[in-house]
C-alpha cells in the first residue's frame, strides 16, 4: 500500500467515524429533545451538546460560545438558567440511553464525588470544606455522582448537590438561591443512597456497587444488603469488624495477618502499566443485625503498597458466596478507595470530569443556583477572556 492509499483509507475511517459520531449525537436529541418545549431552545441544545464534546480546553461560558458559533455567553447562561425544561426528566433519559449502550449483566454502580471551586457566597451549597480537586479544604460546591460502567465503558447517570448544614440552616439563604423548603441536610451517604433508590427503581441492575470510605458507613452497606445488592465499599482503618465472635478495627487485623496471606494483584490497567498492588482478603462474622441467612457472605479486602506496606486500604465487601479475591481487586479498582485511582478516572478517559457531570466548566465565579449547579465560569456580565499573543503575531 502506498502512502497515498494509506492517507486515503485513513480519511476514510475518520469520516466514518465522524459520520458514527453524528448519528449518535441525532439519537441523544432524539430522545431529550421533547423535555424542551420550544423548537429555539431544542437547537440551542444541539449546539450545546456539540460544544461539550469539541475540542475545548477550557468548557467555560466564553469557550463554549465560541466553539458553537454565538458572539457571547449569554445563550449558553441563558438555556441553563432560564429555558424551560425538565431537568430530572433529562436525567432519566440519559440513565436510559447509557443502558441501551452501555448496559451488561456484570456492570457496576460506582459512587464518588468531586469539587467545583466557586468564589463568593451565593452558589448553592458553597462554603469551605474538604475537596480532593483542590487537595484539601477550599470554597466550592460538593456534587455526589452515581456512575455506570461496564466493559463497553462508563458514564455519569445522576447527580445529587450536597448541603453543608450551614445552609440547611439558614433557610433565607437557601429561598435567595432558589433552594426549595423542602430540601434540608443529607450526608453524601445519604445523597448516594437517594441516587441508587432511583436507579434501581428505573430497572437498572449491577452486579457491584462500588465507593470509597466516604460511603462505606454502616447505613448504606446495611440498606444495600437489604435490597440485596453486592458491594465493596472502602472504610476507614478504625472501622470495626465482627472476627471471632467479636468487633476489632480493620486496620489491626490487617496488621496482624501473616507474610502468606498477601498476594501480588492489578487493580487494572493505569496510564504506566498495571496497578499493582498486595492484597489480602478474610472472611468475616455479619454484623449481628445482619445475620439473616441471605445466602451471601461477608469479607473485608486489604490493599498495601508494594513499596511501602504500611500504607494500606481496607474495603468491605458483601456478595456471592462464589466470588474470588480476583473479583474482588478488579471490582476496588473501578471505584478506586485510598490511592488506587480506577480506569475510568485516569487522565485518557477522564477527558473532560465536569463534562460528563452534566454541566460545563469548573471553577469559576459565575454563581449557581439550584438546581443549576456548577454554571459555567464565565458569566454574561463578566468580560470576554484576552488571549495571549506570541512575539511577532
Amino acid at each position: 500500500m502506498t502512502t497515498g492509499d494509506q492517507s486515503a483509507t485513513a480519511s476514510a475511517s475518520k469520516l466514518q467515524l465522524l459520520g458514527r459520531a453524528a448519528e449518535a449525537l441525532d439519537e441523544v436529541q432524539t430522545r431529550m429533545g421533547p423535555r424542551f418545549r420550544r423548537a429555539e431552545v431544542r437547537r440551542r441544545v444541539r449546539r450545546f451538546l456539540e460544544g461539550l464534546l469539541a475540542p475545548v480546553e477550557r468548557k467555560n461560558g466564553w469557550q463554549l460560545a465560541e466553539a458553537i458559533g454565538e458572539r457571547g455567553p449569554h445563550g449558553v447562561q441563558r438555556l441553563l438558567l432560564e429555558a424551560d425544561w425538565d431537568q430530572e426528566a433529562v436525567r432519566d433519559e440519559l440513565r436510559s440511553y447509557v443502558l441501551a449502550h452501555l448496559g451488561e449483566e456484570a456492570g457496576i454502580l460506582v459512587v464518588d464525588e468531586t469539587g467545583f471551586l466557586k468564589k463568593g457566597k451565593k452558589s448553592a451549597g458553597v462554603a469551605p470544606q474538604y475537596s480532593g480537586t483542590a487537595g484539601g479544604r477550599a470554597h466550592c460546591q460538593i456534587g455526589v455522582f452515581l456512575l455506570y460502567a461496564s466493559a463497553h465503558g462508563a458514564a455519569f447517570i445522576d447527580r445529587e448537590l450536597y448541603l453543608p448544614e450551614e445552609w440547611s440552616q439558614d433557610r433565607v439563604r437557601c429561598r435567595e438561591a432558589g433552594i426549595p423548603d423542602a430540601v434540608g441536610f443529607a450526608t453524601k451517604g445519604e445523597l448516594a443512597q437517594h441516587m441508587l433508590a432511583r436507579a434501581f427503581a428505573a430497572g437498572v441492575r449491577a452486579a457491584w456497587v462500588v465507593g470509597d470510605s466516604i460511603y462505606g458507613s454502616d447505613e448504606l452497606r446495611t440498606w444495600l444488603e437489604g435490597q440485596q445488592q453486592p458491594y465493596v465499599l472502602a472504610v476507614a482503618q478504625t472501622h470495626p469488624v465482627w472476627s471471632a465472635g467479636r468487633a476489632q478495627p480493620v486496620g489491626l487485623v490487617a496488621a496482624l495477618l501473616p507474610a502468606e496471606a498477601w498476594t501480588p494483584l492489578s487493580a487494572g490497567e493505569g496510564s504506566q502499566g498495571p496497578r499493582l498492588y498486595e492484597w489480602a482478603w478474610l472472611e468475616v462474622d455479619a454484623e449481628p443485625a445482619a445475620r439473616q441467612g441471605q445466602g451471601r457472605r461477608s469479607w473485608i479486602l486489604i490493599r498495601r503498597s508494594l513499596s511501602q506496606p504500611s500504607e494500606r486500604a481496607s474495603y468491605r465487601v458483601w456478595g456471592p458466596p462464589e466470588t474470588t479475591l480476583a473479583q474482588m481487586v478488579h471490582v476496588a479498582g473501578q471505584g478506586g478507595g485510598g490511592r488506587v485511582r480506577p480506569a475510568w478516572r485516569r487522565p485518557k478517559v477522564r477527558s473532560n470530569w465536569t463534562t460528563r457531570k452534566f454541566a460545563p466548566g469548573g471553577a469559576g465565579s459565575a454563581t449557581s443556583p439550584w438546581p443549576y449547579w456548577p454554571m459555567p465560569s464565565s458569566s454574561p456580565c463578566e468580560p470576554r477572556p484576552r488571549r495571549s499573543r506570541k512575539k511577532g503575531q
